[in-house]
C-alpha cells in the first residue's frame, strides 16, 4: 500500500518513476526528475504503539549507505506525513522514530522535502 501511495504521490509532483523488477537491489524505485535519477526506499508505519518507528535497514539489519540508495522516503500513514530522507541523513541508524503528535523530530527539516528530489 505504502508503494503504490509513493507511486500517487510523486506522479502528482511531476516526477517519472519506474520500479526495478523484482526485489534484487536495496531500492524500491527510480525517481526521474528531468536531469537526475534517483534510488529511492520507501519504508511505512501504519499503526503506532507508543510513536511511530521506521525500520532504515535493509533485510541484513544494516543500515543503508550511499552506494545502494539515494533517498529513503518514510510516509506514515495515520497522520498522513511524507520524509523524505537523504540517505547520508540516516547515520548508520537502523530505526528511527518520529513523534505520535506535534513533537519535534531531528528530521522535521525532512517532512515533505520533496524539493531534495528536483
Amino acid at each position: 500500500m505504502a508503494e503504490l501511495a509513493f507511486m500517487r504521490k510523486v506522479i502528482s509532483l511531476g516526477f517519472g518513476i519506474a520500479k526495478p523488477w523484482g526485489d534484487s537491489d536495496h531500492y524500491d524505485f527510480i525517481l526521474n526528475s528531468g536531469n537526475l535519477l534517483w534510488r529511492v526506499q520507501v519504508k511505512s508505519v501504519w499503526s503506532k504503539k507508543s510513536g511511530y518507528k521506521i525500520r532504515v535497514s535493509g533485510h541484513s539489519a544494516r543500515p543503508y549507505t550511499a552506494d545502494q540508495i539515494d533517498f529513503l522516503v518514510a510516509y506514515i500513514h495515520p497522520v498522513e506525513r511524507w520524509y523524505v530522507l537523504p540517505v547520508g541523513s540516516l547515520r548508520n541508524r537502523l530505526n528511527i522514530d518520529f513523534p505520535v503528535r506535534g513533537g519535534k523530530s531531528q528530521f522535521d527539516q525532512y517532512l515533505d522535502a520533496w524539493d531534495l528530489l528536483r
